[in-house]
């Protein structure tokens, strides 16, 4: 069996996904996603002018050397938008495999620990009674987890990913359209004095089985993380999300030393190696890496088993920026996992999007049903890309209120 050809498309309802089609001499092809939000023609163009030639003529099936081909053939390693681009070649090779053997990937992997795997929503709100009523909507849709976003009295912009007020009747997604980055404005103290009483009320409405999770999104300092992680221990968080940027892991262990608030970290990582040290140590508790521009399915089940050997759960990033080809990799990887924990979910499942990529996998009750369609069971209809062109977009860019740029 051999690789006889590889397509890449770029373009989606809202998103530009980067969806990669691998071909066979059998006429069997596979899926994958590349998508790496706001730089997608990147790795797009890395497939095209640099991996795509190397596939021709490879036997499919031996993904394991496929994926050490690329990785190890490289001279200049890891990175987003080299293990992006990987990550859809292996996705593809894994989606090969599982249609030859006419079993889903979790099959593959070792079968299923668990029949759904719980999600977590985004309520968000520009004040905290808009955000009480977010929550509410997804409560009564059977969510049990949330991550709980609110706008900051008196700071400008309000804090990060925050929407205008009454829009929060469906999942708020940012916009990043634009030509040049949206600029954000942040204060620390005052998201330090407020956010406390934002849990507090979210613990009088709904009790103490809701599962609540924050985004920090990488804005404190570690001691300031610490002493915040302290001080809100007595809400019971599922996690405090990205409380200090990941360049500098050792910062983790201030943090554990002084608060036993869950810790979850790593949606920017794309390699074992940028989180090796800190499941290791058992500094945090769930780890957040993404099948896509982590290098897909082989490496994240790597990463997947050195955090089982820690006591470390899996928390896989889940952004609307990952197409529902990489979001099915994350779920067979979810149903069989050991140690999984939790799945990012924000709603992809718009009509154009499920005439883009139909499946039959099941989000219900706040749990995802992988289905057991041979493969990773989305398909994608090449008719439908060709109504969509990119559109070029960009994070925004944070700065302190004095004008010091700070970390987004």
């Amino acid at each position: 069996m051999k690789i006889t050809g590889a397509e890449v498309f770029v373009g989606g309802p809202g998103k530009n996904y980067v969806t990669l089609k691998i071909m066979t001499d059998q006429g069997i092809h596979g899926l994958g996603d590349a998508t790496l939000n706001n730089r997608e023609t990147l790795p797009a163009a890395y497939l095209k002018d640099y991996l795509i030639p190397c596939l021709i003529g490879m036997d499919p099936r031996n993904s394991e050397d496929i994926w050490q081909y690329f990785y190890l053939g490289a001279y200049f390693r890891r990175g987003p938008i080299a293990m992006a681009a990987f990550g859809a070649i292996d996705m593809a090779l894994w989606d090969i495999k599982g249609k030859i053997a006419n079993l889903p990937v979790y099959q593959l992997l070792g079968g299923k620990s668990r029949d759904g795997a719980l999600l977590y929503a985004h309520a968000t709100g520009a004040d905290v009674d808009d955000l009480l009523e977010s929550i509410d909507q997804y409560v009564a849709q059977g969510y049990k987890a949330v991550r709980v976003q609110c706008g900051i009295p008196d700071m400008p912009e309000g804090g990060y990913a925050i929407p205008e007020k009454g829009q929060h009747n469906d999942q708020f997604i940012t916009k990043f359209t634009g030509d040049v980055p949206k600029l954000e404005i942040w204060d620390t103290e005052k998201y330090l004095k407020y956010m406390p009483t934002v849990f507090e009320k979210i613990r009088e409405r709904f009790g103490d089985d809701l599962k609540i999770l924050h985004d920090v999104h990488h804005r404190l300092l570690p001691r300031e993380a610490a002493a915040f992680g302290k001080e809100i221990e007595k809400y019971n968080l599922f996690w405090l999300e990205d409380p200090t940027p990941a360049d500098d892991q050792s910062a983790l262990k201030l943090i554990r030393q002084h608060t036993t608030v869950p810790i979850a970290i790593g949606e920017v990582f794309n390699s074992l190696w940028d989180c090796k040290q800190m499941i290791e140590n058992e500094w945090l508790d769930y780890i957040r890496v993404a099948v896509t521009y982590a290098g897909g399915i082989t490496h994240v089940r790597r990463i997947v088993d050195l955090a089982a050997m820690h006591h470390v759960k899996t928390g896989f990033h889940g952004a609307p920026s990952h197409s529902p080809i990489s979001m099915a990799a994350q779920a067979h990887i979810n149903a069989w996992a050991p140690n999984f924990g939790i799945q990012e979910y924000l709603v992809l499942g718009t009509k154009e999007c499920d005439a883009l990529f139909p499946s039959d996998h099941v989000c219900k009750d706040g749990n995802f049903y992988v289905s057991d369609a041979p493969g990773l069971g989305v398909d994608f209809d090449e008719k439908e890309v060709k109504k969509y062109t990119y559109e070029r977009g960009f994070h925004p860019v944070v700065r302190l209120e004095d004008g010091t740029m700070w970390n987004y």
